[in-house]
């Protein structure tokens, strides 16, 4: 892209609670510098002639609530350089970054090092609830949040109950989020994939419903008896848990996995990356139901929840293969095509869910478009790419979804990170 474009026509969303709309959009040096006549007429004295994307989007910065970064230097998996280039050629312009590291993010000098830029993708930190997130010490809420965390969370998995209430008790948080995973792995056990008949025909240990239910249970208990706290639920993945949150008369804010979201047990083959996930993948009804929860605003936001492995680790085993997948720049076509193209989800409905979503889950003002703002990105639906590990987007990180496959939507320029990527 030239440093200097004016895209008329276009098709622009703004910000949260506004409509699609066909306009002009300047674009200098990665900033926007005009809407539509204020455009047009900055362009002309400059001598731009209009590119005509009309069936292209310019719309506000995705926002992930939930990812890791164990190492944010020096890391083989993953580096915070590697994730900020990757997520910004992906759209995304904020990433909140859960307490697991090589150095657990428990203490508030582990919160060092994160610096945000105007022009970049801002990283949030998700200070530790428990000490080295062993779930048996708190860990000091009061200090971590006053050194910059954007909340409370552990890890994947449930947070004992004696100790979350104590927590809850004692209220360091006040009104921050505490971001909790609804999942067991005592009740999990072994097993690898939702229960189901599928999961039986491929032969893996099934992860019984009750590991999200159980747990889910009692954390809408503990939120029924603390309301001034601000529970929030990481990574939903079966109906079951559906059903419970449509039982409320005002169910907690929560996150789903995009995998969820895209596939399910029905539909991998034995040697796909994507039956390695935490929390394990569902069948149809599942996915179904996630769907449906999202688009109707009972779940709030959808998470990247990318876990970076290197190459070594992917080959292992997949029951001894640690748990999750990376690419976020995958994310927002793969949804496209899912819910928008084929679901006939409205463009407004998928950036609730991708950007705005996640940013009322965070606690955070919505990314929105504005003047001399780098946070923007251009998407070209008709785009069309296979994926790869030496794709110039792909993160370090090697154990990527959908490789090989042909994908259709991209986001071909964005402002942050001093990107322009590839010509539209």
């Amino acid at each position: 892209m030239d440093p200097s474009v004016l895209l008329d026509p276009v098709q622009i969303l703004q910000g949260a609670g506004q409509a699609v709309r066909t306009g002009a959009v300047l674009l200098d040096q990665g900033r926007i510098l005009g809407f539509d006549d204020a455009a047009r007429q900055l362009a002309q004295q400059r001598g731009l002639r209009p590119t005509r994307a009309g069936h292209q989007l310019v719309a506000p910065c995705l926002v992930d609530p939930h990812s890791v970064l164990e190492q944010a230097t020096g890391g083989r998996e993953e580096t915070l350089n590697s994730l900020r280039r990757s997520a910004a050629a992906g759209g995304y312009g904020q990433i909140a970054l859960l307490p697991r590291s090589n150095t657990w993010r428990d203490r508030p000098e582990r919160l060092q090092g994160f610096a945000n830029t105007t022009d970049g993708v801002r990283i949030h930190l998700w200070g530790s609830f428990s000490l080295d997130g062993a779930g048996t010490d708190l860990a000091p809420h009061a200090d971590l949040l006053e050194a910059g965390a954007i909340g409370l969370a552990d890890d994947d998995a449930v947070i004992a109950v004696p100790l979350l209430e104590q927590g809850l008790l004692l209220g360091e948080m006040s009104g921050a989020p505490i971001l909790i995973a609804a999942r067991d792995p005592a009740l999990q056990g072994e097993g690898l994939v939702r229960e189901g008949v599928e999961t039986l025909r491929a032969g893996w240990s099934p992860d019984p419903i009750s590991s999200e239910v159980l747990p889910l249970s009692a954390l809408l208990a503990l939120q029924d008896q603390h309301p001034q706290r601000q529970l929030r639920l990481m990574n939903l993945s079966t109906a079951a848990a559906v059903q419970h949150l449509q039982r409320l008369d005002r169910a907690p804010r929560s996150t789903v996995s995009w995998w969820h979201l895209l596939r399910d047990r029905s539909e991998l083959s034995s040697t796909d990356p994507g039956w390695r996930v935490r929390p394990s993948l569902g069948g149809p009804d599942d996915r179904s139901s996630l769907r449906e929860a999202l688009r109707s605003g009972l779940i709030t936001a959808v998470a990247v929840h990318a876990v970076p492995l290197d190459a070594e680790d992917l080959l292992l085993p997949t029951d001894q293969r640690p748990p999750g997948l990376s690419g976020h720049h995958l994310v927002l076509a793969a949804l496209w095509n899912a819910l928008v193209r084929k679901e006939g989800w409205s463009i407004e409905e998928l950036w609730q869910a991708l950007s705005f979503g996640g940013s009322l889950l965070l606690d955070q003002p919505s990314e929105q478009l504005g003047l001399e703002s780098y946070r923007w990105l251009l998407f070209d639906p008709d785009e069309t790419w296979t994926v790869s590990t030496n794709d110039p987007s792909a993160p370090m990180a090697r154990n990527l979804p959908l490789l090989g496959e042909t994908m259709r939507g991209r986001v071909i320029a964005t402002g942050l990170e001093q990107q322009m990527l590839f010509s539209p």
